[in-house]
Order: structure tokens, then C-alpha cells, then sequence
């Protein structure tokens, strides 16, 4: 039995990379759908705003089948997926997983999201019947090992979320938020606490929108906020402080044009979007002195402020991980 993992993620590739190989939940649910990963044994895919993933198993199993299946099914060529990718395997592809599942290899290290971005994709897989022996043992482990990891270090001091640190530096320049006015776009697990954590934090009005409404009033109604269609998005960001984009989307939420027209209907009031989706939310190439944008690496550079006092618990951890991942492989 071979384990190959292959990673395309945020220290690997630039964000243009991950964007054309980016899958959205329900085009993943299509290609399990489509049986197109009939080839491998076991297979397992994760795609987050940070990652793509694909883990195999099996005894004919290559590294070089696993980057031309992801080639096939993203339009990206093997070439250039394996010049932004590293592959893992066997012992190494297990330990990653399980580095992955703890926060670990995150862009903010500890971080909670990525567990549930994982346990996410195992079970589609797993409703899907494209895992078996061995990839089962190896996520069920994976989860053990991210409970234990943040049982018994402290790799997640400081309650690291997305969501709580756009609020944090959304604090930072507007200082009291009950006076901001925010709009979040997606109602995913990224959006949902990001909602939470402003609304937590006490912003003033906050408006929740997405494709689904029915889900952007459920939200709303659970939190205490607003909901709005998608659709007005643009029209709602003239009157908004803060614009949170968490949306899984194939194009910007507002056009190069459609934010230019935004600014100027808005006169010198600042505009403060933070883009957490992937592909990006909201365009480049808009220069304002009344703009500001800040994406995963801004956020990330704030949650690892405190990193230098969490080194030693995450070498405690990765140590760990590493002889469990050892001994998980052996016995397979």
C-alpha cells in the first residue's frame, strides 16, 4: 500500500495558482459524482482558501498519477501543478495530514477552521465510497491527533479563528465597532464566524448575504443580524463601513467598475473590505486613498504576532505527530 498526498497550498504556490485550482463544495461533490477518481484505490479531496489537497492509497498508485488527476479536473497543467505542489509520502503524507488537521501547516498556525475544513472533505469522500481501509484509519486518526494537539499544547492559544481576527483588525483602525456598519457576504463556516465575532464584538449593524437567502436569514435570525440578497451587494456597500467577502465564487462579488462606482457614490468615507474567499471576492487593481484591502496574509500576519511564544509548543506538537503518523504506517 502506497500514501501519496499532494499539497498545493499558500507557502507553495502564489495565490493566482490556488485560485485556478480552487473547487468549490458542490463542484467537488460533482466530480465524486462523476466517479472521476475511479482510478485510485482511495482518494480523498480538500480544497480550502488556503489548499488544495488530493490524498491517495493504493498499491499502483504514482505521484504522477496523482498530480494528472488533478490536471484533469482543474485545467491546470501537471507541469506546472507539480513545480507549485509537494508531495508526500507514505509516512510523511500521514504526518502532513495530521500537521494540516492541527492547524499546524496553517497560514495562522493553530488555527481552529482547517479541522472542520477536513473533516468536511472526509466525509464527502467517505458518502462518496472513495476511501476505504486505509485513508479511513488515516483521517480518524487525523482527528485524534488535532484533539490531542490542542488538549495538551498550546498551539491554539489566543482563540484563533478567521472571523476573530478580521474583527481584531477591523478594531484596529475603526477602534469602536459599534458605531461600523458590516456587511458579510457567505454564510459558509468562514462567514458564519465571521458574523459571529462582529456581532460578538458589538458593530452596530451587520448584514449578512448570500447565493442561498434562505440561508443569509437563518444566519441572520440565529445571530441577531440582517439579511440581504446577493445581488445587492454593490448597493450596500455604499452605505457600509466593512465589507467582509466569504463567498465561494467563480468571479469577483463587484466588478473593477462596479467598486469604482461604489467609491464615488460613498464621497471620502472610507471603504474597509477584507477578502477571505477563494478565488478572491473583490478585484485588484483599484487604487483609493478612501480603499483599504486586506486578505488571509494580512490576517495571518496578525494572528502570528504572538507566534514566537507558541514555537516551542508547535515543535512539541509536530515531534508528536510525527512519530504517531510512524506508527500509524506501519501498522497498515
Amino acid at each position: 500500500m502506497k500514501i501519496f498526498a499532494l499539497s498545493c497550498n499558500f507557502r507553495t504556490a502564489e495565490l493566482s495558482v490556488l485560485e485556478r485550482l480552487s473547487l468549490s463544495r458542490e463542484r467537488v461533490a460533482e466530480l465524486y459524482a462523476a466517479q472521476t477518481f475511479s482510478g485510485f484505490s482511495e482518494c480523498v479531496l480538500l480544497s480550502t482558501c488556503n489548499r488544495v489537497e488530493l490524498y491517495v492509497a493504493g498499491t499502483q498508485t504514482s505521484a504522477e498519477a496523482v498530480a494528472g488527476k488533478l490536471a484533469e479536473i482543474s485545467g491546470v497543467s501537471a507541469e506546472e501543478i507539480l513545480t507549485n505542489a509537494k508531495i508526500f509520502s507514505d509516512s510523511d503524507a500521514v504526518r502532513h495530514l495530521f500537521e494540516v488537521a492541527s492547524g499546524l501547516d496553517s497560514r495562522m498556525v493553530g488555527e481552529a477552521e482547517i479541522l472542520g475544513q477536513v473533516k468536511q472533505a472526509y466525509e464527502a469522500a467517505f458518502a462518496a465510497g472513495t476511501t476505504g481501509v486505509a485513508l479511513n484509519r488515516i483521517f480518524q486518526k487525523s482527528f485524534q491527533a488535532a484533539k490531542w494537539a490542542r488538549a495538551n499544547t498550546g498551539i491554539s492559544q489566543g482563540q484563533i479563528s478567521v472571523g476573530n481576527v478580521a474583527v481584531e483588525l477591523a478594531g484596529r483602525v475603526f477602534g469602536d465597532l459599534a458605531r461600523c456598519a458590516v456587511l458579510v457576504v457567505g454564510t459558509g463556516d468562514a462567514g458564519r464566524k465571521t458574523a459571529q465575532a462582529f456581532v460578538s464584538r458589538g458593530a452596530g449593524n451587520v448584514l449578512v448575504a448570500s447565493r442561498n437567502f434562505e440561508r443569509a436569514r437563518a444566519l441572520a435570525a440565529e445571530i441577531g443580524a440582517g439579511a440581504v440578497e446577493l445581488d445587492s451587494v454593490a448597493a450596500r456597500a455604499v452605505h457600509a463601513d466593512i465589507v467582509v467577502g466569504c463567498a465561494s465564487v467563480s468571479e469577483p462579488l463587484i466588478s473593477e467598475k462596479m467598486l469604482r462606482d461604489v467609491l464615488r457614490s460613498r464621497g471620502d468615507r472610507p471603504l474597509f473590505l477584507i477578502d477571505l474567499g477563494m478565488p478572491r471576492n473583490f478585484p485588484d487593481g483599484v487604487e483609493s486613498d478612501d480603499l483599504w484591502v486586506y486578505g488571509l496574509a494580512d490576517l495571518a500576519a496578525i494572528a502570528n504576532e504572538n507566534l514566537s511564544a507558541r514555537e516551542r509548543e508547535a515543535a512539541l506538537c509536530r515531534e508528536e505527530l510525527s512519530a504517531r503518523s510512524i506508527r500509524l504506517f506501519e501498522k497498515l
